[in-house]
């Protein structure tokens, strides 16, 4: 079973790349962009056991941009014990490899959940890094049957089994609740809106592939990027780092009238001036008010 793959409308696919190519000209994006792109430090292909690749995505969630040191030091442990050790290991030992990412328990569960996953899915002959691997379906069923992990944790993880450019592009909490509306997408309630937008995104970067590419010499980004892969790793990031640079404030640089707006930062319209406390410059424009 999957969730039914919407078409991506012309106008969705138009407002995508609309922001997709004004997010990736602007400097500071290209910066993050650059630093993640060839070598991300949440998913480091430095790890080459695929099994270690998805606990690795797992164990990502509720873990803040300021602990990636502290990530990063974890996931070395775990890929230094092997994927065959720590599955043999105790819920003590354990506990204490995951303890400085907080949430012990759950990334306990992750990982004994995803060994019985894993197991099935050798049972079935299913490889989820097979190139005609159904990626909706793995996605799909990870979600359904690991413990701790939402369609968001399932896309990260068949991405990161994968490679980079396998053709998924995850979607966060932040990209639905932010970037949808900056885009006019209108998305169902609960945790299928992430696959929902996953597909519109997918079909976007599918239906314009050269010109998602092109994105990447007109903007003189530095990174590699595989002749035959489509550009979604490269658009994910893009939209990711934007996200955090410009929505999460939100920065007075972006237009509050998206997407009617082709701008999207930098119009002509004057953002909205912050408050005085109390309301009192709202109520002082209306004592002005002819």
């Amino acid at each position: 079973m999957t969730i039914e793959r919407v078409k991506a409308t012309p106008l969705h696919v138009a407002r995508v790349h609309r922001l997709v190519e004004r997010a990736a000209s602007l400097p500071d994006v290209r910066a993050e962009v650059e630093a993640n792109h060839d070598e991300n430090r949440w998913w480091p292909t430095s790890i080459s056991d695929p099994r270690m690749r998805m606990l690795a995505a797992g164990w990502s969630t509720r873990v803040s941009y300021r602990m990636i040191e502290t990530y990063a030091r974890v996931i070395a442990s775990a890929d230094a014990y092997g994927f065959d050790s720590l599955v043999a290991a105790t819920d003590a030992e354990l506990g204490t490899l995951v303890r400085p990412l907080g949430l012990p328990r759950a990334r306990i569960d992750y990982l004994r959940s995803l060994v019985e996953l894993l197991g099935c899915w050798e049972k079935e002959g299913v490889d989820p890094t097979a190139e005609p691997a159904d990626c909706d379906a793995l996605i799909f069923d990870l979600a359904a049957r690991v413990r701790g992990a939402s369609y968001k944790v399932a896309q990260c993880a068949l991405l990161t089994a994968r490679g980079y450019h396998c053709g998924i592009i995850p979607v966060d909490s932040g990209m639905v609740t932010k970037l949808a509306p900056a885009l006019g997408l209108t998305l169902p309630p609960g945790a299928v809106a992430h696959e929902r937008m996953r597909h519109v995104l997918e079909a976007a970067v599918h239906a314009r592939s050269a010109e998602f590419r092109a994105l990447v010499t007109d903007n003189a980004y530095q990174v590699r990027l595989p002749a035959a892969a489509q550009p979604t790793w490269f658009v994910h990031l893009v939209l990711i780092y934007f996200k955090r640079l410009y929505l999460n404030g939100p920065s007075l640089r972006l237009c509050r009238r998206r997407p009617v707006c082709s701008r999207v930062v930098d119009c002509p319209h004057p953002p909205l001036k912050p408050d005085l406390p109390g309301g009192e410059r709202a109520q002082r424009d209306r004592q002005h008010q002819p």
